[in-house]
């Protein structure tokens, strides 16, 4: 089955998308947890703005899907399960997928899967985990006409007993790379250090689109610069958490993304807009 009705409906007629990643709770840190303690209230909010996609797990996926809102954003479910972002990192790091998930996803009315492809350099298998797991998956996601999104993170220790992203771009270049390789509809990837170089890894990626993810919850100017510069740099949109939940107006900050991502606005702009 061709995956290309579900892209349509994730991606606008414009070929840009921006997700809200509201899939959180299933790496089991709880610094990652504030401002979506209640998600069924968080969900409805997101949705009143209607964002292209929304990003979540299995057993919270039905408070978008039970929404009689019209239109509404896809849904985007989590194949994966991990607790490589748990602070300190444990001794045995693992990603494993879910049994059925494709057909999970299929029951649901998603529009995409999305599925981890992690690099730690002292930890080869997790990039074993995560490879066997995407190959397990593809077929599946091709049987049923279902995109499939894959998150490529490169993570280096950060000293403190955890992972931080790893700056190297040529080494984000190579993985992004290798999730198309190994049948990537879409790649989900980290933002460089020097956002001036991201046309490579957009490039890496070609013709998937590439969704730059936010990370960690960062100032609005900070934000909205990135998105500009990204937009710029070529990317299909991006993929927000954080800094759409735990901002203290997650609607105009969803709105200010819209308008960015499709409308070419600025960063003056969409600044206004969060005011």
């Amino acid at each position: 089955m061709s995956v290309h009705p579900r892209l349509h409906r994730l991606f606008a007629p414009d070929g840009k998308c921006l997700q809200v990643a509201l899939d959180h709770g299933v790496a089991n840190e709880p610094s990652t947890l504030p401002g979506m303690e209640n998600l069924k209230q968080v969900v409805e909010t997101v949705a009143a703005s209607n964002p292209d996609g929304m990003i979540l797990s299995l057993g919270q996926a039905h408070w978008l899907q039970d929404l009689g809102q019209k239109p509404k954003p896809a849904l985007v479910v989590r194949a994966d399960v991990m607790n490589v972002y748990t602070l300190p990192t444990p001794r045995e790091v693992f990603c494993v997928f879910i049994d059925d998930v494709v057909e999970q996803a299929v029951v649901l009315d998603a529009a995409a899967i999305v599925v981890n492809l992690l690099w730690e350099p002292d930890r080869p298998d997790l990039h074993r985990q995560c490879t066997e797991n995407v190959l397990h998956l593809k077929p599946l996601c091709a049987r049923y006409g279902m995109p499939m999104m894959v998150e490529t993170l490169v993570m280096m220790p950060d000293g403190t007993g955890g992972y931080r992203i790893n700056p190297d771009i040529s080494k984000t270049v190579a993985l992004a790379r290798q999730a198309v390789e190994l049948g990537a509809d879409i790649v989900k990837a980290d933002i460089a250090e020097n956002l001036q170089d991201y046309h490579l890894v957009v490039e890496a990626c070609a013709p998937r689109p590439l969704l730059p993810r936010g990370g960690p919850r960062v100032a609005d100017p900070e934000i909205l610069s990135r998105t500009f510069e990204l937009m710029r740099q070529g990317a299909s949109g991006v993929v927000y958490g954080r800094n759409v939940y735990q901002h203290a107006h997650p609607q105009r900050m969803i709105r200010a993304c819209m308008a960015m991502v499709h409308d070419g606005a600025t960063v003056e702009q969409a600044m206004a807009m969060l005011q």
